[in-house]
């Protein structure tokens, strides 16, 4: 499925790896050893995150329209 949310992807030195979050969809987050991986698992997680909203009655945000502005 093709989502249309902002995904922050950065190198966290803790955990080694490639972090991708999608801030709209509270705790979805992926992880992978290189930015490709990292993209690949977040859309996965993305589904999974949708699907289990779907599932409990859970409202699904609409993507926003506009980018985050960093602090």
């Amino acid at each position: 499925m093709m989502h249309k949310y902002e995904i922050i992807l950065y190198w966290s030195r803790t955990d080694g790896a490639f972090v991708a979050e999608v801030p709209e969809l509270p705790g979805c987050m992926a992880h992978g050893g290189t930015q490709q991986v990292a993209l690949r698992n977040i859309t996965s997680a993305m589904d999974l995150w949708i699907d289990t909203a779907r599932e409990h009655g859970d409202p699904i945000p609409e993507p926003r329209e506009k980018r985050l502005m960093p602090a």
